[in-house]
């Protein structure tokens, strides 16, 4: 009897694990192979000493914006959008989106816009705490994870749909186990108020930055450890090509410092685990099923790499341990202050830019 009962109970498992009901249809792909953490990606422990800032008031602070006068603006999970002095202390609330704000920038006439999860695109009056919605769709097709957001001088809106199938409910995981491509980029004019998609079939569509002199914008696949360049002025514009190909890992937001230095904050190094599964969809089906805790884990790996304009790396910041602020979702610098965010942490972050730092240009 008792191996009867045995047999059954691994013809029960065996069948909830192929056959049992997920959100999730993978897509064969071909992942590269990863390049190793040496040479420009050689491990270091410069974000070792980061300052931790706000600590303890709220949780997933993903994105930092700066304002003129040098004020910190974060959102937070609850919804929550928290504007703090320099130092990130006296913390101010202008409004809650009821949302999940993610990508955050300051726009020209000293509005905030926020990428908000749930909601959409949105600006926010930072005086006030007067909220409007933007845009929320495009084409008939509802934004599903409304990721990062970079505005450039006109007051045109570069934003990402990270994934039109799964929102952040779902979280990143799904999009990413699945590869469907249900990612696209896109502009808002606030002029027109007119939204238009300019790239789709994107890999979890992330992080957007403006170059220097906003000829082209840069975007992350975080499912495809890559980053597109469209472009914007020339004789490519309206085209966009590969800008860096398969890096060392998983890249989430990525901003432009305005002086030709892209920094680019990977959520963790690759995972060879997951990478292993790239070709086998009936593979990702079976660990989707599995406990969470059972599938394969990012490091506790804080990561952000400084890229120049010709995509060449110029920085290379690190910290592995248990005590790292990680992951980075987002880097933003302001002056000699390169502020960090974190999905997860429940505080943003400072790290001082020194060029007497043998990782830094």
């Amino acid at each position: 009897m008792k191996k009867i009962i045995v047999l059954l109970l691994v013809a029960a498992a065996a069948a909830y694990l192929l056959l049992w009901p997920v959100p999730v249809d993978p897509v064969a792909w071909d992942a590269p192979e990863a390049p190793e953490l040496t040479g420009p990606y050689a491990a270091n422990d410069e974000l070792a000493d980061v300052e931790r800032l706000a600590a303890g008031q709220g949780h997933g602070p993903e994105d930092v914006a700066i304002d003129d006068q040098g004020n910190l603006y974060v959102g937070y999970e609850d919804g929550r959008l928290v504007r703090y002095d320099s130092n990130g202390e006296n913390g101010d609330l202008i409004t809650n989106t009821e949302g999940r704000p993610l990508g955050l920038d300051m726009a020209p006439d000293g509005t905030l816009v926020v990428a908000d999860g749930y909601r959409g695109l949105l600006r926010v009056n930072p005086a006030s705490g007067r909220l409007t919605v933007l845009t929320d769709q495009a084409n008939g097709v509802p934004f599903g994870f409304t990721d990062d957001v970079d505005v450039a001088s006109d007051g045109v809106i570069y934003f990402t749909d990270a994934s039109s199938k799964f929102g952040p409910a779902m979280k990143a995981r799904d999009d990413i186990m699945e590869h469907g491509g249900h990612g696209r980029f896109l502009k808002y004019d606030p002029e027109s108020a007119t939204t238009t998609v300019l790239m789709e079939g994107l890999q979890f569509a992330n992080g957007v930055a403006l170059s220097e002199n906003e000829d082209f914008v840069l975007v992350t696949q975080t499912g495809s450890y890559n980053v597109l360049r469209y472009w914007l002025k020339g004789d490519k514009a309206g085209s966009h090509d590969v800008f860096f190909d398969n890096l060392p890992g998983i890249p989430d937001g990525i901003s432009g410092n305005g002086r030709g230095t892209f920094w680019l904050a990977l959520f963790a190094p690759r995972n060879a685990a997951l990478d292993a599964m790239s070709d086998k969809p009936l593979l990702r089906k079976v660990v989707f099923r599995l406990p969470q805790f059972m599938q394969p884990q990012p490091a506790r790996h804080g990561f952000v790499l400084g890229l120049d304009e010709s995509g060449a790396v110029t920085a290379n910041l690190q910290h592995l341990g248990e005590d790292a602020f990680a992951p980075v979702t987002s880097a933003e610098q302001a002056g000699e202050r390169l502020y960090l965010g974190s999905l997860t942490r429940d505080s943003f972050a400072v790290y001082p830019l020194s060029d007497d730092r043998e990782s830094l240009p």
